[in-house]
């Protein structure tokens, strides 16, 4: 046994290092795990958020949104540019500057925090003779050592799912970690699933040029978001030239000649397409591979994520589990949060992550944001309730950005008025669905959000407006 530390995480993602952090803030010997390697071929920290999903998504997202406002949003300011063009290396330059920037940032503060970061993979063996938590590592030179902790916090992450007659070759079939390195625009690009990935990366370059065409099996658009809101951004997206087909499964792919040829079944039978490079996108699982040895005692469900209790504990002493790999939704933020109260239970404190007031956030153009329950959740649910919405149309901010689309949709408890769900789309709702869900969290009432101020003019009106409109007296429009 080599070193012993009162906690040890396996995976560097945002659930693991901020797991790792708040444990080392609460004066634990602390020690992280993790393999992913930087294109320099060191340990880059930070898992997939950071280096292949939401901060570059987000980087190309936003250089994308500058250019393709040039052409579409800057003549209506009385601004023209002619011939304007991408610099495809710089663009992705760009990008790599600044994963780079957080995943050294996260190296950091795991320096300053006196954290301990082993490079390679972890693997839970189970209880070593002094009694605790034994972990195997294989360094990336498959070289092998054994650590031991008295906790051990698994935070193993997600990997793409993999259709078996499209696997990924990330050259003409590529995953999300592949669309952010296209060397060049592809004049048809392929999409399988409508989600947040899909919708967000197939954006990136429809913006840049390329005729995107998105299949998606459900039949609903965007069926985890309220209803009326997914309609709106259902229209704004075939504005902007997705071409999304609902109900649509795919059945083959296959590449020949430097293109994939596509078949695809939907209610009309069989079609074909043919597109130079195809993101599958159709979701993620969790990524507990060679993570647990047979003898650990932690258990799996039937979608392989690791099984815990209503405090991230597995049920094996000593060991708990966090972000992705286990139940609830993969979002980093979620994990953040599960990792700093997992650091704080262990600590003796108490940790909280309350589930129903996890926004979910979607950067593409328009944005689309919610926390909370949706109409169609309450009526399954029984639960009476009451709706206001608001449109930006009506906004004056939102109209001088030239970014009038869109509303705001909140539903209060027909009987109490408490907020039950908050649901947007529309310019900048990444950051209006914060305030509604510290009013949620402190179980405010669509009352309450009437009732405070919000300075004129901004987006946020649109919040306030939506909860003067639950109880029908919005000023700007008719209720």
């Amino acid at each position: 046994m080599s070193d012993k530390f009162d906690v040890i995480v396996i995976g560097g993602g945002p659930a693991g290092y901020h797991a790792a952090i708040r444990a080392a803030q609460l004066g634990l010997k602390t020690a992280v795990i993790d393999a992913f390697v930087g294109k320099d071929g060191k340990q880059a920290l930070g898992g997939t958020c950071l280096n292949v999903g939401c901060i570059p998504s987000k980087a190309l997202l936003d250089s994308s949104k500058q250019f393709y406002n040039l052409a579409h949003n800057l003549p209506a300011h009385g601004i023209s540019v002619e011939n304007a063009k991408v610099d495809l290396k710089t663009f992705i330059g760009r990008k790599e500057k600044i994963v780079k920037q957080f995943t050294g940032g996260v190296a950091q503060l795991f320096k300053a925090n006196k954290i301990t970061s082993y490079f390679g993979t972890g693997k839970l063996l189970g209880r070593d003779k002094s009694g605790g938590n034994a972990v195997e590592i294989t360094g990336n030179d498959g070289e092998k050592q054994t650590i031991s902790a008295t906790n051990v916090i698994l935070a193993s992450g997600s990997v793409p799912i993999e259709l078996p007659f499209a696997k990924f070759d990330n050259k003409f079939i590529i995953d999300n970690a592949g669309a952010l390195e296209l060397d060049a625009v592809p004049k048809r690009l392929g999409v399988i699933g409508a989600g947040v990935i899909g919708l967000e990366l197939g954006s990136v370059w429809r913006r840049l040029g390329a005729e995107v065409t998105v299949l998606e099996a459900l039949p609903d658009f965007l069926g985890t978001a309220d209803a009326d809101i997914a309609k709106v951004a259902s229209k704004e997206f075939g504005k902007l030239g997705l071409n999304i087909k609902l109900g649509a499964k795919l059945t083959k792919a296959e590449v020949k000649k430097s293109e994939v040829q596509l078949t695809y079944n939907d209610k009309d039978g069989d079609h074909d397409i043919v597109v130079d490079k195809l993101l599958v996108a159709v979701g993620r699982r969790a990524y507990t591979d060679g993570l647990l040895a047979e003898d650990s005692g932690v258990k799996l469900d039937e979608r392989g994520r690791i099984i815990v209790d209503e405090h991230c504990h597995t049920g094996v002493d000593g060991v708990w589990a966090v972000g992705d790999a286990v139940r609830g939704p993969m979002l980093a933020h979620k994990g953040f949060e599960e990792g700093m109260a997992v650091a704080e239970w262990i600590a003796g404190k108490a940790g909280h992550v309350n589930y129903d007031t996890i926004p979910w956030v979607i950067y593409t153009e328009p944005e689309i944001a919610w926390a909370g329950k949706t109409e169609k959740q309450l009526k399954e649910e029984g639960i009476p309730y009451k709706v206001g919405s608001f449109p930006f149309a009506a906004i004056g901010r939102a109209v001088a950005m030239n970014e009038a689309i869109g509303q705001v949709k909140m539903i209060a408890h027909a009987e109490t008025d408490r907020i039950l769900g908050v649901h947007m789309v529309g310019p900048g709702v990444s950051e209006l669905i914060a305030e509604c869900v510290v009013a949620m969290e402190f179980k405010g009432s669509a009352e309450d959000m009437a009732r405070i101020i919000h300075a004129h003019p901004t987006l946020s009106e649109a919040v306030h407006e939506a909860a003067l409109s639950v109880d029908k007296r919005a000023i700007h429009k008719g209720n």
